[in-house]
C-alpha cells in the first residue's frame, strides 16, 4: 500500500511538471529591424512609410513617431515577419521612433523627415567625393569635401554584396554629410542630394547601392529575366553542378599565385615566363592567335577573361643609328614591355589605366632588319584594352606604325582572388571547360542582394547611373534596361520616377564600323519611351581618355533638375534636345527635336557631328544650320538623303545645345 501511494505521488508530481513547462512560453525570438532603420535615418514625407522585420511568431509589434504620437500595431506571422505603414507628417526633424514588443524597445534617433531617392549603377555612381586618385579625380574634390556641412542630407551605403537567392537583409548605416564623412558620399548622389536640398529647403536622404564594373542584367530579377530570354543559359548554368564541377577541376591542376596587394608586390610578380620577350622565340613553334591593336586583349577561343596576356610583334628596322621613342597607348590595367628581350618600361599596380605609355627604345638595342616588341598586358577586371597610338618613332623623325596585326598567348587567369599560370607545355586552352565565375557581373545577383532588401522603404524615386559595361550589346539593352526599371518598380508596387545618366563618350577600343558607346547611348535614349523616365546627357562633361569623368557637379545637378522640374513642379527645362522626327525636303533633310527650351543654339556659334546617308547607308559629313529651332542637313554627294546621325562614334562630340545649355543626345535615324 505503501509503494502505491509513493507511486500515485510520483506520478501527479511527473504530471504537474510537464504541465508546469508546457504552459511555459516558447523562447522568444528577438526583435530585429533592416539596417536602413536606425539613428539619423530620413523617411519619405507625407506618406504610408514602411517598417518591416522580425519578432517571434504571432507576437505584437508596435511602432510609434513622436511627430503626432501615433501608434499603428502588427502582429509578426507564423514565421515571425511583421510589416506597418506609419503616416509621415511634412519635411522636418529631427524626431524619434520606438519600434516596441512586450519585450523591449529599439530607439531611433535624429530621424528626419524629407525626401528620399534611391542611388544605384555602376562605377560613375559608385564614385566617391574624393574620387580615385591620382587617376580618377573629382573636379575641386578638397574644396567639395571642405564645404559639404550639410547635416540634413544622410545616405546611407549599402555594403556591396552578391546572392544567388533575394535575401532580406544589408549592411549598411545612415551618415551624416559633413567633411568629415561627405569624402565617402558618391559623389553624382552628393551633387544631386545638395541641389534638392537647396532647392526644396527639406532633408534629403540617399540610399546608395552600387559597384563599378557591373552590368545592368546584375541588377535585374531571376524572373524578369527569364522573360526577356537572353540570359536563360546563364541563369540554368548558376545551377548546373556538373559544370561548376569542371570549373573546379581546370583550375585545380594549374600553379597558382595570390593577387598581390601592394604596388611593391605587383612590381615582382613572377610568372615564369620570360622567354615569351625573348627575340629568338619562335611563337610558331606552338601557333598563338592574332589579335588587333589598339583593342581588346582579353578574349581568346570566343571566351572573355581576366589575367595576364603576351603580345608580340616583330617590326623591320633599317637605321639603327639612332635611339627610338616606342608608344603604346593606354593600357588597361598594367604592363611590362620588351624590345628584343630587354625590358624598357612597365606600370604596375592600380591606377595606370588611362595612362599613355612612352618609353625609350636606345640605339643599343636595335637589330638591323627584324626586331620583336613583347608586351606582357594585366587585365584585373573589365574590358582588358589598349586604346591610343602606338609607333616607334626615331629622332630623325621616321615613325613605323605598330597599329594592326599581333600575335598573343594568355599566360594566367585571375579567378577567385588568384592567378592561375598557363603551363603552356602542359595545358591545351582548346580544352578550357566554360568557366563558372561566383561574382557581381552574374545575373540577378546584386538584385538579390543590394536592391532586394531595400524594398519596400519608402522612396520617392531612383536615380542611376550605368551602361559602360554593356557596351557591345545595345539592342539587347534597350529590352534589359526598361525591364529592370519596371522590374524595381514591381518590387515596391510603385511606378516612381526614374531617372538616368547616359554614358559619356569614351575609346572603348572599338572599330569605327563596330559597336561602340554611342549604340548604347542610343538604347538608352530609347528607354525614355518607359513612362517617368528622365535622361542626363554627359556629351559635353566627359573624358574620351577617362571613363570616369571628374565633373560629377553638373551629373547630380541635371539629375536634380529633372526631378525637380518633373516632380517638384519646378518651371524650369531640365532636359537638353532629344530628336524627335525627320523630314525630307528635295536635298535636304530637316531635324525636329523634342525640349527645345527657348531655341536651339550651337557650340562656338558652329554645328559639328552630323551626317547623313541615302538608302545606300554611306553617310558622309553633312553641313548643318538652326533654321527656326530645327536642324537643316545636306550634302553635295547625297542627291537622295533618307538618313541621319549625330555624333556617332565613342568620341562624339557635343555641338548642338538648347539656349538653356544643355546638350543634345547622340542619335541616329534609321530605327
Amino acid at each position: 500500500m505503501l509503494f502505491k501511494q509513493k507511486f500515485s505521488d510520483l506520478g501527479i508530481a511527473l504530471v504537474i511538471f510537464i504541465l508546469f513547462f508546457s504552459c511555459q512560453p516558447s523562447e522568444q525570438k528577438k526583435l530585429n529591424v533592416n539596417s536602413l532603420f536606425s539613428d539619423h535615418m530620413v523617411l519619405q514625407q507625407r506618406a504610408y512609410t514602411a517598417f518591416w522585420g522580425s519578432y517571434s511568431p504571432n507576437g505584437i509589434v508596435t511602432v510609434s513617431g513622436n511627430w503626432n504620437n501615433k501608434t499603428v500595431t502588427s502582429t509578426a506571422d507564423e514565421n515571425g515577419n511583421w510589416k506597418v505603414q506609419l503616416s509621415t507628417p511634412e519635411a522636418g526633424g529631427p524626431y524619434v521612433i520606438n519600434i516596441t514588443t512586450k519585450d523591449g524597445t529599439i530607439t531611433m534617433k535624429d530621424v528626419l523627415i524629407g525626401e528620399v531617392w534611391l542611388a544605384s549603377g555602376q562605377s560613375n555612381m559608385q564614385m566617391p567625393l574624393k574620387g580615385w586618385p591620382p587617376n580618377d579625380p573629382i573636379k575641386n574634390a578638397e574644396q567639395e569635401i571642405a564645404n559639404a556641412n550639410y547635416p540634413n542630407i544622410r545616405m546611407f551605403n549599402v555594403t556591396r554584396n552578391y546572392t544567388l537567392k533575394p535575401v532580406d537583409t544589408i549592411h549598411g548605416q545612415w551618415m551624416q554629410c559633413s567633411p568629415e564623412f561627405a569624402g565617402d558620399f558618391s559623389a553624382t548622389a552628393y551633387f544631386f542630394a545638395r541641389r534638392l536640398h537647396e532647392e526644396l529647403k527639406v532633408p534629403i536622404g540617399i540610399i546608395h547601392s552600387s559597384w563599378g564594373g557591373t552590368v545592368a542584367e546584375a541588377w535585374t530579377n531571376r524572373k524578369a529575366l527569364r522573360e526577356l530570354g537572353d540570359f536563360d543559359t546563364a541563369i540554368t548554368a548558376l545551377t548546373d553542378t556538373i559544370k561548376w564541377q569542371n570549373t573546379k577541376n581546370w583550375f585545380t591542376k594549374l600553379d597558382s599565385l595570390s593577387i598581390p596587394q601592394t604596388e611593391e608586390a605587383w612590381k615582382v610578380l613572377n610568372f615564369k615566363d620570360l622567354e615569351f620577350s625573348k627575340h629568338s622565340f619562335n611563337s610558331q613553334e606552338k601557333p598563338w592567335k592574332e589579335i588587333t591593336l589598339p583593342g581588346r586583349y582579353d578574349t581568346y577561343n570566343d571566351w572573355e577573361f581576366d589575367g595576364a596576356t603576351w603580345l608580340r610583334r616583330d617590326i623591320e628596322i633599317n637605321n639603327i643609328s639612332t635611339d627610338y621613342m616606342l608608344s603604346i597607348g593606354s593600357i588597361d590595367d598594367m604592363d611590362a614591355i620588351y624590345f628584343n628581350g630587354e625590358k624598357i618600361g612597365g606600370l604596375m599596380g592600380y591606377g595606370h589605366h588611362t595612362t599613355e605609355r612612352t618609353y625609350d627604345v636606345p640605339k643599343e638595342l636595335l637589330k638591323k632588319g627584324k626586331n620583336t616588341i613583347a608586351i606582357r598586358a594585366i587585365d584585373t577586371g573589365g574590358p582588358g584594352t589598349i586604346t591610343g597610338t602606338l609607333k616607334l618613332v626615331n629622332k630623325s623623325g621616321t615613325i613605323i606604325p605598330l597599329d594592326g596585326v599581333w600575335k598573343y598567348q594568355p599566360i594566367s587567369e585571375i579567378y577567385e582572388g588568384k592567378f592561375y599560370i598557363y603551363d603552356l607545355d602542359k595545358v591545351d586552352l582548346s580544352e578550357r571547360p566554360e568557366i563558372m565565375v561566383m561574382g557581381p557581373n552574374l545575373p540577378s545577383v546584386l538584385y538579390n542582394a543590394m536592391v532586394h532588401p531595400l524594398a519596400p522603404y519608402t522612396i520617392k524615386g531612383a536615380i542611376w547611373y550605368q551602361g559602360e559595361s554593356n557596351v557591345g550589346r545595345a539592342e539587347q539593352y534597350t529590352r534589359l534596361f526598361p525591364k529592370m526599371i519596371n522590374n524595381w518598380r514591381s518590387l515596391w508596387k510603385a511606378d516612381f520616377p526614374f531617372y538616368f545618366v547616359q554614358i559619356a563618350p569614351y575609346n572603348y577600343g572599338t572599330a569605327a564600323d563596330e559597336e561602340g558607346s554611342m549604340d548604347l547611348r542610343d538604347a538608352q535614349r530609347k528607354s525614355l519611351k518607359t513612362k517617368k523616365t528622365g535622361m542626363v546627357v554627359t556629351m559635353d562633361i566627359g573624358n574620351f581618355m577617362n571613363i570616369h569623368p571628374a565633373n560629377k557637379q553638373d551629373v547630380g545637378l541635371r539629375l536634380a533638375g529633372l526631378t525637380l522640374a518633373n516632380d517638384y513642379n519646378k518651371d524650369m527645362m531640365a532636359s537638353g534636345p532629344l530628336y524627335k522626327k525627320l523630314s525630307i525636303l528635295g536635298n535636304k533633310l530637316i531635324l525636329e527635336f523634342d525640349f527645345v527650351g527657348t531655341g536651339l543654339r550651337s557650340k562656338d556659334g558652329k554645328l559639328s557631328g552630323f551626317e547623313i546617308a541615302g538608302a545606300d547607308k554611306n553617310y558622309v559629313r553633312a553641313i548643318a544650320e538652326i533654321v527656326e529651332d530645327k536642324v537643316h542637313l545636306k550634302a553635295s554627294s547625297v542627291s537622295n538623303p533618307m538618313y541621319a546621325r549625330y555624333a556617332w562614334s565613342n568620341n562624339g562630340k557635343a555641338s548642338l545645345f538648347n539656349k538653356e545649355g544643355l546638350p543634345a543626345s547622340s542619335f541616329k535615324t534609321e530605327n
